[in-house]
């Protein structure tokens, strides 16, 4: 079995879940070739697990130039599937492939922007020469198979796995550096600007948490101080308690150390690494339903699950993991076992091998 990927592999963090796996493929004897940027993180090793790199990425739809690169090693290497990851290589490996007898599989991360009425998309996910498609989460493939009312349902749900191994030797941040005592109830969020992220509902919760509880919220990630959120938490009765980080490279630190890891997420975001991270780290959880998280946790085992757009909901399960602090110890203790048994790499290989296998029969 003979598989070409085109991906980006700069920045060790963010590709590290599906870099692990394209590792742990070639240890089980998958014959990989890899289509990214030479100065990669990753890609020294790459070249030690016997993969072979290609420096290339390609930055412009429909380029002749980059499709013709693509299909002269197609048709040079005869590949058995070529596995697209990101927008322009899925638009220029889709035309690379054509009339080739290559199977053609592709990426989808997020949940939205993918309509059965939209010409667009048959540039991309619904285009009729994509064999299968993979998703990381199984709302995100329902969603996927609910627009291919022309074809056969193409998308199948396989998590991005983490490794235990990658969260051993974080330690607690010192959240004295942010005034916050020591009996505090804390908790945390990292995100970013974005309307998906639902903040304003997050804020709009601490306004149902009683002034008695000695509450702190930690918003870490760039340019959260927006005015709409800030003239929110000026109506909050924990407004001196509500603390804008910015960026921090020590999140996860900083994360450790407090009680609760919030997730107000509105659409769009699947399996959200975030909380995957918190989760791994022994925090407990509470976050929105929204489809993209589904399995993500387990509501009443490893942590809370509310509905989305839903501040009281919020609020209320924060108060209950304040007012229940065993509970609270229960989700932590849960939480990196769910993650470690449900979203491994080594569970994430053996099933991307399964698939691809399967599409060969």
């Amino acid at each position: 079995m003979k598989i070409l990927v085109i991906s980006n592999y700069r920045g060790k963090v963010s590709s590290r879940p599906e870099a692990e796996a394209m590792l742990a493929l070639a240890k089980m004897g998958v014959n990989l070739t890899i289509m990214t940027f030479e100065d990669a993180e990753y890609a020294t090793e790459f070249k030690k697990a016997g993969i072979r790199v290609i420096d290339f990425y390609t930055d412009k739809r429909l380029d002749k130039k980059d499709i013709a690169f693509i299909r002269n090693e197609l048709k040079k290497g005869k590949y058995d599937i070529v596995h697209l990851f990101y927008g322009k290589a899925i638009v220029n490996g889709i035309r690379a492939a054509r009339g080739l007898p290559v199977k053609v599989v592709l990426y989808r991360g997020y949940l939205g922007h993918i309509n059965w009425w939209d010409p667009i998309a048959y540039f991309k996910f619904l285009h009729p020469r994509v064999d299968k498609i993979w998703c990381i989460a199984q709302g995100v493939a329902d969603y996927v198979n609910r627009q291919t009312i022309f074809t056969k349902k193409k998308a199948v749900c396989i998590h991005k796995g983490h490794h235990p191994s990658w969260y051993e030797g974080i330690e607690k941040a010192d959240l004295s550096e942010f005034n916050i005592p020591q009996n505090a109830f804390v908790a945390s969020i990292i995100a970013n600007t974005r309307p998906m992220k639902g903040i304003p509902y997050l804020i709009k919760a601490t306004y149902d948490i009683p002034k008695e509880i000695p509450f702190y919220l930690l918003l870490i990630g760039k340019g959260l101080d927006t005015e709409e959120v800030k003239k929110l938490v000026q109506k909050s009765p924990h407004k001196d308690r509500i603390i804008f980080t910015g960026f921090r490279d020590d999140a996860r630190s900083i994360v450790k150390a407090t009680d609760v890891y919030v997730l107000s997420s509105l659409f769009g975001e699947a399996t959200n690494k975030s909380v995957i991270e918190a989760m791994s780290v022994g925090v407990a959880p509470v976050i929105t339903d929204i489809e993209g998280n589904k399995g993500l946790v387990i509501d009443g085992e490893c942590g809370i699950v509310v509905p989305k757009a839903n501040s009281k909901a919020i609020a209320d399960a924060l108060i209950k993991l304040y007012e229940n602090p065993d509970l609270r110890k229960k989700f932590a203790e849960a939480a990196p076992s769910h993650i470690a048994e449900n979203f491994s790499t080594e569970k994430t290989a053996k099933e991307l091998k399964e698939f691809y296998e399967n599409m060969l029969k």
